[in-house]
């Protein structure tokens, strides 16, 4: 059995009912390291949701073509996302495109409005939706923003759909940071005291790249797939512990209207910016999952200079270490990758993650006797 059906398992045997947890599925190309993926975190997610069409720049919706034989045996929600920075929303030609798109999908299917519209259009959304429920009678869930809090409209809106999944990871500036637990609690209480409805919440296990131009100015956001374009750049990640955080507390303290947790995004291999499986199966019982970086030198290509390496030969996902401290004995040294060398340390530049069984070349020293070790 894998390690998340071993997990799950054991929180059976103690009694203790798991949450809800779905798990999105963002990849607009289905290849087959997508479907092995799905495979691979069955045993964790009670449902899924997957992307399944988004707007143009015209407005128009776009289809992918989903697996959806890879997903049977679980609760299947299609998502639609519709840009949000559209001017506005074109009733007809969406309920034509949603017509046309969920004609071939599988009959249980539920259905997702992904729309990230400012407060000042939450009424417009709600006539869409109240247009799209006498269309699309089954069962209909939108995502939801922190942001809408202030809305005079967004009670209106929230008795439209079934259901709603609270976002509370990237809603603000993603330079002011992808997640923040405590702020996220508030978001949601306030959530739950307005809604009639359930809502489940989704949570991060990714991390984003933000390049900047010449100014400092956004003008990209790098995460599931690349974006070339040069400029400065900056890594942004969600750590494990910040979120398993939340879970405890929403476990012990769950909101009224509390139906479940929906993840963002399915880890995939080769995905740089992702938890690993075991780190997210770890998080999703609220643990914070522990692993111990080592530092390492070897021989390196210079007479007398070594590589300093780090290593995580554990089972989990580790954030890379603030500082490593050098040897006084030590003259000679320099930086290399997320590492500046800076006063007898190596000191981390942007925070990232060093995945289980991996190593990373972090500098390189010339040094006499003496132990690099990682500072607490």
């Amino acid at each position: 059995m894998r390690l998340a059906g071993i997990l799950l398992t054991a929180l059976i045997a103690m009694g203790a009912a798991p949450l809800s947890q779905d798990i999105y599925i963002w990849q607009r190309l289905w290849t087959p390291g997508v479907s092995e993926a799905v495979v691979a975190a069955r045993d964790i997610a009670s449902g899924w949701r997957v992307l399944a069409a988004e707007t143009d720049p015209n407005g128009h919706l776009r289809g992918f073509a989903v697996q959806w034989s890879a997903l049977q045996g679980k609760p299947v929600t299609a998502v639609i996302r519709i840009d949000g920075t559209l001017g506005r929303l074109d009733q007809t030609t969406l309920l034509a495109d949603i017509h046309r798109l969920a004609a071939h999908w599988p009959q249980a299917v539920a259905l997702e409005i992904d729309y990230d519209c400012g407060t000042a259009q939450l009424a417009a959304y709600a006539d869409f939706l109240k247009a799209l429920r006498q269309q699309h009678p089954a069962h209909l869930a939108i995502t939801a923003l922190p942001t809408w809090l202030e809305g005079r409209d967004l009670a209106t809106l929230l008795v439209i759909p079934d259901e709603a999944v609270l976002q509370v990871h990237a809603v603000q500036s993603p330079a002011q940071g992808l997640f923040d637990p405590r702020l996220a609690r508030r978001w949601i209480n306030r959530f739950d005291a307005l809604t009639p409805k359930p809502f489940r919440i989704a949570l991060p296990d990714y991390g984003t790249r933000i390049i900047r131009n010449e100014g400092g100015r956004v003008i990209a956001l790098e995460s599931e797939s690349p974006k070339l374009i040069g400029g400065a750049a900056e890594e942004l990640l969600v750590t494990p512990s910040d979120v398993a955080a939340l879970v405890r507390d929403l476990e012990r303290n769950p909101p009224h209207h509390f139906a479940g947790l929906a993840w963002f995004r399915l880890p995939l291999a080769g995905d740089q910016r992702i938890w690993s499986l075991q780190t997210l199966a770890q998080v999703m019982r609220g643990q914070a999952p522990q692993s111990v970086v080592t530092v390492e030198t070897r021989p390196g290509a210079a007479p007398g200079a070594v590589d300093v390496l780090l290593i995580n030969r554990g089972t989990f996902d580790a954030v890379l270490p603030a500082t490593i401290a050098l040897p006084a004995s030590c003259q000679l040294a320099d930086g290399l990758g997320a590492y500046r060398y800076e006063g007898q340390k190596f000191r981390r530049l942007q925070t990232a993650f060093l995945p289980a069984h991996h190593e990373m070349v972090i500098g390189w020293a010339r040094c006499g006797a003496g132990i690099f070790h990682v500072e607490p």
